[in-house]
C-alpha cells in the first residue's frame, strides 16, 4: 500500500468515505476540496479549486498517489461542467507531473458510453457522449490516456451510479415520496434493468487499484453491482421498507419523456435528458475485467445499496428542497415542477 495519498474532492461522498478507509488502513491522506474539512490524525487538508495547479502541486509534493474524485455533477449549469471536469483533470495531471507523482486513479463514469445498445457494455465500447456531462467525462479520459501514454501508472475507473450513506441527489425524491406514503412512477412497465454500485464496493476498488502492480493498475475498469434487478423491483423495495403499502405505478413512456424534456428545457425539472432516455432501456456494464485483473468482488446488490442509503436518509435530518442547491451529491436535488406531480400519486 502507498504511504501518502492525495484525494481531490475529499469533502464529497466518495472522497470522504475513501479518506476514512485509507486512514483506517494507516495511509496518510491530504484532502483537497473547495469546502473546509476537519483535521484528524494522519489527515491534512487544503481548501482549493481543483483547477488551481500551483495549489495542487503543493498538495501533491511528497505524495505517492492521487485519487481524482473531484468533478461537476450533471445538475451543474452547462457552462461550468466542462471547465471543472476537463480543466480540473488537466490541472491535476500537470500538478502530478510537476510533483513527481506517477500513480494516479481517475474516477470517471460509465456515462462516457452515452446510451449504448450493447449490454453488458465492455470497456472497449466506443465513447459516444450524448450531453455536456458525458462529453466532458469522455474528454477528461482522453486527457488521462495521454498522461498514461507517457509512462505514468494511471487507472481509470468507470463506476455506475453509486449509492451509500449520505448520497442524495435524485434518490432523495424517491425516499421523500416513499416516506410521505405516495406511490412512485416509472416510465413504461419499469422492467428495464439498471445497474448501480454500492459506495463501499467503489471504495474497495479504489483501495485495490492503489496497491495493484503497475501493469494491472494502468488500465481502465468498469465497476458495477453483480446483482441487480429491474427498476420496478428496486424502487418497490424502498416503498416496502417505508411500510405505507404503496406501489410502483406505470405511466406511459412517450408522453412522460416529452413532458420531462420540456420541463428540462424550461429549467423546471432536475431530470436531465440522458437520464430520461437511460431509464427506457437496460443499462449495465461488463465487470468481468475488474473481476479477473483486480479481484473485484462487489458485495452489495442494487437493493442492498439503495436500502442502506434509504436507512441513512430516514435516520438523519434532511435539508428541505427549498434550501438545497443541488451542487453536491450530499444534497437533494430540487424537484422543481415534479413536486407538483405528487398529488397524482
Amino acid at each position: 500500500m502507498v504511504g501518502k495519498v492525495v484525494v481531490t474532492g475529499a469533502a464529497g461522498i466518495l472522497g470522504s468515505q475513501l479518506t476514512e478507509r485509507l486512514l483506517a488502513d494507516g495511509v496518510e491522506v491530504c484532502g483537497v476540496d473547495l469546502r473546509p474539512m476537519d483535521q484528524a490524525a494522519g489527515f491534512t487538508s487544503r481548501v482549493a479549486d481543483v483547477r488551481d495547479t500551483p495549489a495542487l502541486t503543493a498538495a501533491l509534493t511528497g505524495a505517492d498517489a492521487v485519487v481524482h474524485c473531484a468533478a461537476a455533477l450533471p445538475s451543474y449549469p452547462r457552462d461550468q461542467i466542462r471547465p471543472i471536469i476537463v480543466g480540473g483533470t488537466t490541472s491535476m495531471l500537470k500538478a502530478a507531473a510537476d510533483a513527481g507523482v506517477t500513480r494516479v486513479v481517475h474516477i470517471s463514469s460509465t456515462a462516457v458510453y452515452g446510451l449504448p445498445k450493447t449490454v453488458p457494455t465492455p470497456e472497449d465500447h466506443p465513447r459516444v457522449p450524448v450531453d455536456t456531462y458525458s462529453a466532458a467525462k469522455a474528454e477528461a479520459e482522453e486527457v488521462v490516456e495521454k498522461f498514461r501514454a507517457d509512462g505514468r501508472c494511471v487507472s481509470i475507473l468507470r463506476p455506475k451510479t453509486f449509492l451509500g450513506p449520505g448520497r442524495m441527489g435524485l434518490f432523495s425524491m424517491l425516499f421523500e415520496w416513499a416516506e410521505e406514503g405516495r406511490n412512485f412512477p416509472v416510465m413504461g412497465r419499469g422492467d428495464v434493468r439498471i445497474q448501480m454500485l454500492g459506495l463501499d464496493d467503489l471504495v474497495d476498488a479504489v483501495v485495490t487499484v492503489l496497491s495493484a502492480p503497475e501493469d494491472v493498475a494502468a488500465d481502465t475498469y468498469n465497476l458495477g453491482a453483480a446483482t441487480f434487478g429491474t427498476l420496478r423491483e428496486d424502487f418497490q423495495a424502498v416503498l416496502d421498507a417505508a411500510g405505507r403499502g404503496r406501489r410502483v405505478v406505470s405511466i406511459p413512456a412517450r408522453p412522460a419523456v416529452r413532458s420531462l424534456e420540456l420541463l428540462q428545457r424550461l429549467r423546471l425539472s432536475p431530470v436531465y435528458g440522458r437520464l430520461v432516455h437511460k431509464l427506457l432501456d437496460d443499462s449495465y456494464v461488463d465487470i468481468d475485467k475488474a473481476r479477473r485483473r483486480l479481484g473485484f468482488t462487489p458485495r452489495l446488490s442494487n437493493q442492498d445499496a439503495i436500502l442502506l442509503t434509504y436507512d441513512w436518509w430516514r435516520a438523519h435530518q434532511h435539508r428541505s428542497d427549498a434550501k438545497s442547491t443541488g451542487n453536491t451529491s450530499r444534497e437533494p436535488w430540487r424537484q422543481g415542477a415534479l413536486s407538483l406531480a405528487k398529488v397524482f400519486f
